[in-house]
């Protein structure tokens, strides 16, 4: 949509960052968006928020010079707009049109582009271990990462490659190195940042199971087997074989206080089980998964905190602002966590959403198997995630 030639307006039309629709957002000013894209890619993947209204008008009912007085209906008059689509060229023609009509009204720069570029660093304050710990958020696709450090080491677990640059930016601005890059699995949603980053001299860290699904480049990274252990400063980093969502799942032990669960457990869902082996393989990965959970997960102090490798639109953040649950706290909020073994296989295997959005491709480059450069590799992951059981919360009944 956005690579067509749109007309420049005639008016002038201010714009508005992706950081600050989102400082808009989170400090729950009321927010009225237009999306422009079609139909279908709104429908898939949109901005949402408690305070957002969203309504979605594609951009081609704007290049009339006569616009429909349905299609003006349908844009509240009496609030400001802030139109978008996916890069910016679009939402420009059409505030411009709806601002000679004297509408108030913006848009977003960059589009959903820009807003995918988006990546909080929160400190986890509920953390008791060792050293400090940074949850990643990135809101478009609710990608969570995280950094510890400890001294003058550092480890960040499940990197994305967009961000390469932004892991070596904040480990410099704290004044230590980064130590290791550690992945939890092969993604399905997005492209990794283990091997930007070994590039740069970190130490790249896949699970062994990770390895037998044909990783090509496991000869430059460490191999790591359960109960293997890493060292940050005083902070130990111990890994925990958690499969299931993959064959291949791996969790990580943060000075025994955070689980960074990767796709295993989110703090509203479970993993979903098909990424791998598809519908064929998914009951016997669901019953895998019900067994790490149990005996790999549940097995922990109540006190301790897990954090995935994604939320969704059902998650609640905590007071520090991450997204992290005690264990005691998920068992008492999600009947997955308590049900009999096919109770829970039947409930996971019955609400799966769509497959992630290209997500053989990002399978296949994760692997090593397909080489895809840094803007093909960005176009590929964006959209939602689509790595848990069910869109919805597996929550309660």
């Amino acid at each position: 949509m956005d690579d067509m030639d749109f007309p420049t307006p005639d008016v002038t039309v201010e714009s508005v960052m992706p950081t600050e629709l989102k400082t808009q957002i989170d400090a729950g000013e009321d927010v009225t968006l237009l999306d422009a894209r079609m139909e279908s890619e709104y429908e898939e993947w949109n901005i949402d928020g408690d305070t957002v209204e969203s309504i979605n008008v594609p951009y081609f009912h704007f290049l009339d010079e006569d616009i429909d007085d349905d299609v003006l209906a349908q844009v509240p008059d009496d609030q400001e707009i802030t139109v978008l689509c996916a890069k910016g060229g679009a939402s420009e023609f059409v505030a411009g049109s709806l601002k000679e009509r004297g509408y108030d009204v913006n848009h977003l720069e960059e589009g959903m582009n820009g807003w995918a570029r988006i990546y909080d660093a929160v400190e986890v304050e509920r953390y008791d271990g060792a050293g400090t710990l940074i949850q990643y958020q990135r809101p478009s696709s609710g990608c969570l990462g995280y950094l510890v450090s400890d001294g003058n080491e550092a480890a960040v677990i499940d990197p994305l490659r967009a961000f390469t640059d932004r892991y070596l930016e904040d480990t410099a601005e704290l004044g230590v190195e980064l130590k290791y890059a550690l992945d939890t699995h092969i993604h399905a949603d997005h492209i990794s940042g283990i091997r930007a980053l070994a590039a740069e001299g970190v130490e790249g860290v896949i699970p062994a199971a990770a390895v037998d699904r044909g990783v090509t480049y496991a000869d430059d990274v460490t191999v790591a087997e359960d109960g293997d252990e890493f060292q940050v400063g005083d902070v130990t980093i111990e890994t925990v074989s958690t499969p299931g969502h993959t064959s291949g799942m791996t969790s990580y032990l943060i000075d025994g206080e955070l689980l960074a669960t990767g796709d295993g457990l989110f703090i509203e869902s479970v993993a979903r089980p098909d990424l791998e082996e598809g519908d064929d393989g998914a009951p016997e990965a669901a019953r895998q998964l019900y067994e790490s959970l149990q005996e790999r997960v549940r097995s922990l102090s109540d006190e301790t905190l897990i954090g995935g490798a994604h939320f969704s639109d059902a998650a609640k953040p905590a007071e520090d602002g991450t997204y992290t649950a005690r264990i005691g706290q998920l068992e008492a909020d999600m009947a997955a966590l308590t049900m009999d073994e096919d109770e829970f296989v039947e409930l996971v295997l019955s609400d799966m959403p769509p497959r992630p959005a290209n997500y053989e491709d990002i399978i296949a480059t994760n692997l090593g198997q397909q080489a895809t450069d840094d803007e093909e590799a960005f176009e590929l992951e964006l959209g939602p995630n689509n790595c848990a059981a069910s869109q919805d919360s597996l929550a309660g009944d």
